[in-house]
């Protein structure tokens, strides 16, 4: 199966790390990373010039993978990203990644679900279509296995998922 690529969609600030152990699994495209520079030069723009830039890197991808942390949901960005991603018929997939440790060694707690502030167009929440994956185990590299064992099926179901919403 050929790696897909993927749009990642998480809080860079506060999740950056746990998301970087996602993106660099070797699970996806390659061309699914950019690298944090990218990210840091098209967040000093204005917000059409962001809204432009995710709409171009969504356009390459065949699935947004938004990378849950213990505050992603309801954020500015993320629900644009994940209403851009609704709009162009992506396939779409939640990860919870507050179990991986941070740089410091950290875990989190479980945030909300991203896909209840993100509306389909019969007004039903998207998380009503949209699956999330939470690891049951509870040690960092456990879940880190957990994640790289299922993304690929993740990422492939979600764009199955996609043109039934």
């Amino acid at each position: 199966m050929a790696k897909r690529q993927v749009f990642f969609s998480f809080e860079y600030n506060k999740d950056n790390w746990r998301a970087s152990q996602v993106r660099n699994m070797g699970k996806v495209s390659d061309d699914s990373t950019f690298s944090d520079n990218d990210w840091e030069e098209v967040k000093e723009k204005t917000d059409d010039k962001i809204k432009e830039w995710i709409k171009s890197q969504l356009e390459k991808r065949s699935c947004i993978v938004v990378l849950i942390g213990n505050s992603t949901a309801n954020r500015k960005w993320i629900n644009y990203e994940i209403e851009q991603a609704y709009e162009m018929n992506k396939g779409i997939v939640g990860i919870y990644i507050h179990k991986l440790k941070d740089s410091n060694g950290n875990q989190t707690t479980k945030g909300a679900n991203p896909f209840d502030y993100v509306y389909a167009n019969n007004r039903d929440k998207l998380s009503k279509y949209v699956k999330t994956f939470d690891s049951l185990f509870t040690t960092s590299s456990n879940v880190y296995s957990d994640i790289q064992e299922n993304i690929e099926q993740l990422i492939e179901d979600a764009i199955d998922q996609s043109e039934t919403y």
